[in-house]
């Protein structure tokens, strides 16, 4: 069994809020064989496998680490939804302030992706997008941990170097995405030859963007009054 299992298993028990021996006993193991299966002392069988699958309503390859949707399944682009799609999760209620930054972040996010894609580098596409991947994980893990009952197995790197290590990742990415951008061949990676298509002015943001300007116009501003802020 791979690493993942012993916890994805231990995760899945907490989150739903019973002990090892009501797990064990609706299973049909002794409460010591589970625990040796959350520690990764022993592998399970294919039943068992089965089995738990079934007991916590998710798929085989949620179980081994394999997909990290429930339902095992693997997204493609056309599975991902709209950010502004309908759905309770897009619906916030209470202070307008979630509101007006999300807002500003995704119409700012829209300008910055329409702009990778027309400067032709894949290079580029992925290490920007890594690093904000990376940002959300770091800020997601914060706010997850908030709560001391949320279990920790969610996650493969530990709490205690998550931060830190994630911080170094976004440090190469940004490094990486200069180095490209200045149009420096990085470790066979295609330097960014489509320079033309990123010329950008406040005028130019205003005509090609008149949904979106004003709210990365807006971040900037807010950014870097955080920036000063932070250096008084």
């Amino acid at each position: 069994m791979n690493a993942d299992f012993p916890r994805i298993l231990t995760l899945l028990r907490k989150e739903k809020g019973i002990s090892q021996k009501t797990a064990a006993s609706d299973l049909g193991i002794s409460q010591a064989l589970l625990s040796h299966y959350e520690k990764g002392i022993r592998e399970c069988g294919l039943d068992f496998l089965v089995r738990t699958a079934d007991y916590y309503g998710v798929s085989c390859d949620y179980l081994l680490g394999r997909s990290p949707d429930r339902t095992g399944m693997t997204l493609t682009v056309e599975d991902i939804p709209e950010p502004e799609a309908a759905g309770k999760e897009n619906v916030m209620h209470g202070s307008i302030l979630p509101i007006l930054n999300k807002k500003l972040i995704a119409n700012s996010l829209n300008i910055l992706f329409d702009l990778l894609q027309k400067s032709k580098n894949k290079a580029l596409i992925q290490e920007v997008s890594a690093f904000l991947m990376l940002a959300v994980y770091r800020v997601f893990r914060v706010v997850y941990s908030a709560n001391p009952k949320n279990h920790n197995g969610l996650f493969t790197v530990p709490k205690q170097v998550a931060s830190g290590y994630a911080a170094a990742a976004m440090a190469v990415s940004e490094a990486n995405a200069a180095a490209v951008a200045s149009g420096e061949e990085l470790r066979g990676q295609e330097p960014l030859k489509e320079v033309d298509a990123l010329s950008i002015t406040t005028e130019s943001l205003h005509q090609t963007y008149p949904m979106f300007a004003s709210s990365l116009l807006n971040l900037i501003q807010n950014s870097e009054a955080k920036i000063d802020a932070g250096n008084r």
